[in-house]
């Protein structure tokens, strides 16, 4: 039940941890991805979980079962990129690269998928004028709606349409020629009559597409190879002679990509009016910028925002800002700290004005150049412009005839070359695709599958509560089990103590010393003799964050328990503003650590003895009204002193951390502090606060105890409550309170 991480150290600036992180005492061997932590939480929240599994398998079950069963029935045809042919100058089957074929494979498919090869095959079956298609496809025949019988008859016919391009799937067969035409359907008669149909009228309107394009084709070619030789040679002369007659020389023929000659002046006006334009691009873009930049607020300009200067002094500004708002809890804006830091920040704004003030006048230098280097190229162009404009006069009607003569040799030369192919291949083709497979009626449905829908929909369902478990991980501020302590406030646990069955006084279980309460204090003072070098401290605080979780009782226990062993024990009230160790020891509150801090009284006319030997008890006595002055006084240190002349331990029962400067005060003038949080009552953010205050008065914190834990609702392992000793006849009295300990 103890730990044996107590090593006593103080409570560090920083020793939040969360779970799977290290704790204190661990030597950095705790893996980061702990299994067992996330065991303990699918065993912690095992009814959302489950609940939800089990909801996601009976909503799978139900929409599997209320499924239409589907049925699929697949074709396989063969595509081959052209149809093998009689003669071919090269070989007989064509070469073909890969970007050729994935284009023409691609095309293909989407011809199968086609509108007009659904109407073909709607036409072909008769689909459109019948409802038994729509009725065995489970659709919804079209209401009688107002039109003519023509109307009607097209929306019938447009939903078969959609009907089958829904259904239909075409799959190529990967690093193969082959493709897969699938069709679902409820019936499976249907759906392999369909499937068979796509491929029949597949083929079909391939070989139809081939034959309307070479019926009329050498006729064409033979009448426009004609008109195109004539108007060629006509061509041709008048160039020359338009030539001939203007003196027009080019330095370079006409390009064939532009159709005219180039001339030098032309070339060069061609290169500066590129640079004009490109120029008046980064012009109106550095303008737009420099308007944007000139108008707009200075850090919201996306150069500004962007600008790793200002992204680091950003930084850098936000980290000092939030260490500034941090010790602004602890300390007044004077302190010199705190001046140093809003100076700092001062600096840091400072920066980012000036980088951000550089960077709008770069923008705008940058305008200014764009603008002064479009008006230079603007000038030059104007001076070419002349020029170019008196070639061009003279060579308008030269290019028309150099165009025409182009145009007619490149169509003559591919007619020419395509009435050739023509008279070779023309009739002699073959069909380029073929039915590997027909479709046939499946046996079994393809849909649903009701072991698949139920695999997914259990691992949704437990996603959805693992994910909901997180959640309530996340949200769930509590400290209910001693890892808790040791992983989110990263505490050693001195002892974890159970709750009293109801009707049961503290004072009363520890009278029992087998009790599991009592061996649960045993296990806090063995915890404490371990905690220094030097066995359990002389001065001990026993403190907590709010009032009623169990310090009070945790402080007579730890001294009696302390006196049990022979020790001379001093039990202090120390909490002066709403003392209560009085009545658990029973004495009356007339005197005490009032008057003994403000000097009013002496330690020995104090000090009353209780029912426990070696035990002395000094209550709080009257209720001061500046109790933090008291406990801030030298006065304490001087009473801790004449009270270690006399005592083996003192004991104090301090005031809750939270809303008082008292026991951070205390912390600081003993030799150390128990923690002590009430198991489901302390939030973890008030144990923080507490903690985060004590460190501040560089109290040491011996560790913390966990009362009020209840094994009987707490499902945690690694702890065990349970005191099977027996000890003599009297062990059967106290069965039950062994009893409430298990788990």
């Amino acid at each position: 039940m103890v730990h044996n991480n107590l090593n006593g150290s103080r409570v560090g600036a920083d020793p939040w941890t969360v779970p799977g992180a290290q704790s204190p005492g661990n030597n950095g061997s705790q893996p980061v991805f702990d299994v067992s932590e996330y065991w303990r939480l699918a065993i912690k929240y095992r009814l959302p979980i489950l609940g939800s599994l089990l909801a996601a398998i009976v909503v799978g079950l139900a929409a599997t079962l209320l499924m239409t069963p589907i049925y699929v029935s697949s074709v396989t045809l063969q595509i081959d990129r052209e149809a093998a042919r009689v003669l071919n100058v090269d070989e007989v089957q064509p070469r073909e690269s890969m970007i050729q074929g994935e284009e023409f494979f691609q095309t293909q498919y989407g011809l199968l998928r086609s509108r007009s090869l659904a109407e073909r095959v709607v036409d072909s079956l008769g689909l459109a004028s019948s409802d038994a298609f729509l009725n065995q496809m489970g659709v919804d025949l079209p209401r009688r709606e107002e039109g003519s019988a023509a109307q009607q008859a097209a929306r019938r016919r447009e939903l078969v349409l959609e009907t089958i391009k829904e259904n239909l799937g075409v799959s190529p067969v990967r690093g193969s020629r082959l493709v897969t035409v699938t069709f679902e359907s409820p019936d499976p008669q249907l759906a392999s009559r369909i499937a068979n149909a796509f491929a029949e009228n597949f083929i079909q309107s391939n070989l139809d597409r081939k034959y309307e394009s070479s019926s009329y084709a050498r006729q064409f070619l033979e009448e426009r190879i004609a008109q195109t030789k004539a108007r060629l040679e006509e061509s041709e002369r008048a160039l020359v002679a338009y030539a001939a007659n203007q003196q027009i020389i080019n330095l370079r023929e006409a390009d064939s990509s532009r159709g005219e000659a180039q001339s030098l002046a032309g070339m060069n006006l061609s290169t500066l009016n590129s640079a004009l334009a490109e120029a008046r691009s980064e012009r109106i873009a550095a303008e737009a910028k420099w308007r944007q930049a000139s108008s707009a607020a200075l850090m919201t300009l996306p150069e500004v925002l962007q600008n790793p200067a200002i992204q680091r002094l950003t930084e850098e500004r936000a980290r000092v800002q939030a260490e500034y708002e941090e010790k602004l809890q602890i300390f007044q804006p004077a302190f010199p700290q705190m001046i140093q830091l809003k100076a700092r920040i001062d600096e840091l704004d400072a920066q980012i004005q000036a980088v951000a003030s550089g960077i709008r006048g770069s923008i705008r230098g940058q305008y200014t150049v764009a603008l002064d280097e479009e008006r230079e190229l603007q000038a030059q162009v104007e001076r070419l412009k002349g020029d170019v404009l008196d070639l061009r006069d003279r060579s308008v009607q030269y290019n028309i005839l150099m165009r025409e003569v182009d145009t007619s040799r490149t169509l003559y030369d591919g007619l020419l070359q395509r009435y050739k192919e023509v008279g070779i291949t023309g009739g002699v083709a073959a069909n380029n695709i073929s039915i590997v497979d027909r479709a046939i009626p499946a046996d079994e449905p393809s849909k649903p599958r009701l072991l698949v829908n139920l695999a997914l929909a259990a691992l949704l369902g437990l996603g959805l509560g693992v994910l909901a478990a997180f959640i309530m991980e996340a949200l769930d501020e509590t400290l209910a089990t001693p890892d808790d302590v040791e992983s989110k406030l990263g505490l050693p646990l001195l002892a974890v103590i159970p709750l009293l069955d109801k009707g049961v006084t503290p004072q009363e279980a520890l009278k029992d010393v087998r009790s599991n309460f009592s061996e649960a204090y045993y296990s806090l003072r063995t915890a404490l003799q371990f905690s220094t070098p030097n066995g359990a401290p002389a001065n001990l605080l026993v403190t907590s964050s709010r009032p009623a979780e169990g310090k009070s009782t945790t402080a007579y226990a730890t001294a009696v328990n302390l006196a049990r062993l022979g020790r001379r024990v001093l039990l202090a009230d120390g909490d002066l503003r709403n003392p209560s160790m009085h009545r658990v020891v029973g004495v009356e509150n007339d005197a005490g650590m009032s008057n003994l801090l403000s000097g009013g009284a002496e330690l020995g006319s104090l000090v009353k003895p209780t029912g426990q030997d070696g035990l002395d008890f000094i209550p709080c006595g009257p209720l001061p009204p500046n109790p933090a002055e008291l406990w801030g006084g030298d006065r304490l240190k001087r009473v801790l002193e004449e009270a270690a002349g006399v005592y083996d331990h003192v004991v104090i029962d301090g005031p809750p951390v939270l809303g008082f400067a008292d026991a951070p005060l205390l912390a600081s003038a003993v030799g150390g502090t128990v923690f002590v949080l009430e198991a489901k009552g302390t939030r973890r953010a008030q144990a923080r606060g507490a903690l985060r205050r004590l460190a501040v008065g560089n109290g040491h914190i011996l560790g913390a105890v966990l009362s009020k834990f209840n094994t009987k609702t707490v499902q945690y392992g690694g702890y065990d409550y349970a005191y099977d000793y027996h000890y003599g006849p009297g062990s059967a009295a106290s069965g039950k309170g062994r009893k409430a300990g298990k788990r």
